[in-house]
């Protein structure tokens, strides 16, 4: 019994330290935010305190799971978002002529959906039984909003952290030694994004254009490939969507990189958010991979409790959590991000950017569903193993399916979706 409790102390002072980090995070990346002030920032500071308290009633309602309401035990992640669309609803009818920055509601509001879906976590927590005897520090660490400056969870929640938290001290050397590869590995990304932002991009801003003078490639960024499609040789139009999944790929590879190489550094062996993925041989496999706690987000909060709900024969079911998942858990977590246009009720901006990515998602659940199929019915049939040129081939697929659905990809008004269709029927000739 004693070695048990001397081995969860130095995991319990991890956490508090971790938490503490996370914290620094925080402030980090409310300063770097562009435009961002020290004045805005203190004001950031000052709301912290409600996001806590909000943080800290939610535990005590996953604590007390059980002595719920029947309805709130069944829908608790519904009842958790009704909340924060009540608190836009009475923001909406009490409009204010200050700014954002200066209401202090406002600003909360604007805070909040950076820590809905780690709440979500916490409940599904409480859903298991799992947080009735834990204590609030003991979820901190990871509740922070902005912990890697996304709205998305590194590590998911306590369940899954502290089931791949160091007990002993040859796991802690362990986790800390992945933990240091990961991070010398983002260095290496995000030096190749620097290779890339120099050599193929020619951006004006980067160094080794600058040494290079003017022998780089100047590929075009991919709005601007979109804007001169008829200034743009085919060739070079094919060669820029095909950087842009790289630079993507390396970009989200090298900042989820540092976030899970820190949580590997205190003790959680926690899985990586981006492992391979332009190696994948199927659109399936490169989904899981590209950008892993977002795909678990999607699969935790909506095609798990789609699948469980639909009752209909197996292909439709899975079509429909498919959906629900790629399409609709995708276009309302990126509908969350607009947080000021969500904030002031400016309902023109929020349907002005949302169309491109709307098609985006239309494509991205087709193909993930399409591919899931295919792998369902190869399950328990002996495929002999690929040869290299096959797998080369397929590789080149699913590059080609992600860089072609990325032409609509960005939640932005500009350029439009008719702009990027174009654009997109261009590669074809059409």
């Amino acid at each position: 019994m004693a070695r048990a409790i001397d081995d969860r102390v130095p995991a319990a002072r991890r956490r508090r330290l971790l938490a503490l980090a996370a914290l620094g995070v925080c402030l980090d990346a409310a300063l770097e935010q562009k435009g961002s002030t020290v004045s805005a920032t203190l004001r950031a500071v000052a709301v912290a305190p409600a996001l806590v308290l909000v943080a800290y009633a939610v535990f005590l309602v996953a604590r007390r799971y059980e002595r719920l309401p029947r309805a709130l035990r069944r829908r608790p992640q519904l009842a958790l978002h009704l909340g924060f669309w009540s608190l836009l609803a009475c923001l909406w009818l009490l409009p204010s002529a200050a700014p954002v920055e200066g209401r202090p509601l406002a600003l909360f509001a604007i805070l909040l959906p950076a820590l809905l879906w780690r709440l979500g976590y916490l409940l599904k927590s409480g859903q298991r039984g799992k947080a009735a005897g834990s204590a609030f520090t003991d979820h901190l660490f990871y509740l922070w909003p902005l912990w890697g400056g996304s709205e998305t969870p590194y590590g998911k929640g306590l369940d899954n952290l502290a089931r791949v938290e160091a007990r002993t001290p040859a796991a802690l050397a362990r986790s800390q030694l992945a933990g240091l590869k990961l991070l010398l590995l983002a260095l290496v990304w995000k030096g190749a994004l620097f290779v890339m932002s120099g050599v193929v991009y020619g951006d004006a801003g980067n160094g080794l254009t600058r040494l290079l003078g003017g022998a780089v490639l100047g590929v075009p960024r991919l709005d601007d490939l979109v804007r001169r499609r008829a200034e743009v040789p085919l060739a070079i139009a094919w060669l820029g969507i095909y950087c842009d999944l790289v630079w993507s790929t390396l970009r989200i590879a090298a900042k989820g990189h540092v976030y899970v190489g820190l949580l590997r550094l205190f003790g959680f062996n926690a899985f990586r958010n981006t492992y391979k993925p332009l190696l994948s041989i199927s659109v399936l496999e490169f989904w899981n991979r590209y950008y892993y706690y977002f795909k678990e987000l999607l699969a935790e909060f909506f095609f798990y409790p789609t699948y469980a709900r639909i009752k209909s024969p197996p292909w439709l079911r899975t079509l429909l959590a498919t959906f629900a998942a790629a399409f609709v858990g995708n276009l309302y977590y990126h509908a969350l991000q607009q947080d000021r246009a969500l904030v002031a009720g400016d309902f023109a901006a929020l349907g002005a950017a949302f169309p491109s990515r709307t098609l985006y998602c239309f494509l991205l659940a087709i193909g993930i569903f399409l591919s899931m199929t295919r792998e369902q019915r190869r399950r328990g049939t002996s495929v002999a193993p690929l040869g290299r040129v096959a797998r080369l081939r397929r590789i080149a697929g699913v590059w080609t399916f992600f860089a072609l659905i990325h032409v609509w990809a960005h939640a932005t008004p500009e350029p439009t979706l008719a702009e990027r269709t174009s654009f997109f029927l261009s590669l074809f000739g059409l």
